[in-house]
């Protein structure tokens, strides 16, 4: 695989948009011989609402619920919740899975007896996650007697895009939104790696990255937690995979 880097800052064609950054990857497509290249970049983003906090009644740190039905009960301070057209604007995460959104501070889920790490957090117009200090909150909880998590000082990351079998057109842009959490990739020495079947690049920046592109087809996305000299970590959720098609 080759690649080179490119660093510019520029208008996006939208006249809003700025790109802060875009790195140019070269490798084979699926099941071709020829190279081709796909675009890894980043805007300048502006949060809109940096104040926003989501506080998480229920669960408790580390509860156990007896039964399977376990209330989920948040308050959202500074953020306009609730308002019509926004569409989902509280998306949780259970144990790495796909997120779910949801319009309503109080809801119950039926769970199956296991051990569980929930991450709640606020998103934007875009759908994409708010990630200043206070927009998220990660909690985890026990059903029926599961035994906790194994403790562990490593950070953790949840993506909250793209979704598991998700679709796109030949030259929609996909985003890549994650999250890290209990941890800050420079300061502590990590980076994020992203991997799209024979592409791959790495960064130390919590912005969306987003990819174009892409040739038809399907792709296996791997989004890992790294050190410094490569290695990944071994703690609970520091991966996450999903199947993308694009057509």
């Amino acid at each position: 695989m080759l690649a080179f880097v490119m660093v510019a800052t520029f208008v996006g064609c939208d006249g809003k948009r700025e790109r802060k950054s875009e790195n140019l990857v070269t490798a084979p497509a699926e099941g071709d011989t020829d190279e081709h290249s796909v675009h890894f970049y980043t805007y300048t983003e502006h949060s809109d609402y940096p104040d926003a906090i989501l506080e998480m009644y229920s669960p408790l740190g580390n509860q156990n619920f007896s039964s399977n039905k376990v209330p989920f009960e948040f308050n959202v301070k500074n953020y306009p919740f609730g308002e019509k057209g926004m569409g989902f604007q509280l998306k949780m995460v259970l144990n790495g899975n796909d997120p779910i959104g949801y319009n309503m501070p109080i809801f119950q889920k039926e769970l199956n007896q296991g051990t569980y790490r929930a991450v709640a957090y606020l998103v934007d117009e875009e759908g994409l996650a708010l990630k200043e200090f206070g927009n998220y909150v990660d909690r985890d909880f026990r059903v029926m007697d599961s035994q906790p998590f194994p403790e562990n000082d490593e950070p953790f990351l949840i993506l909250n895009l793209p979704l598991n079998e998700q679709e796109y057109g030949t030259g929609d842009e996909v985003i890549v939104d994650f999250m890290v959490l209990d941890g800050e990739l420079k300061n502590d020495g990590y980076m994020v790696r992203i991997k799209l079947n024979g592409y791959e690049f790495t960064t130390d920046e919590i912005e969306p990255i987003r990819v174009d592109q892409l040739p038809a087809g399907e792709y296996k996305l791997e989004v890992s937690l790294i050190k410094a000299d490569g290695s990944e970590l071994e703690g609970v959720f520091t991966s996450s995979q999903k199947r993308i098609k694009v057509n």
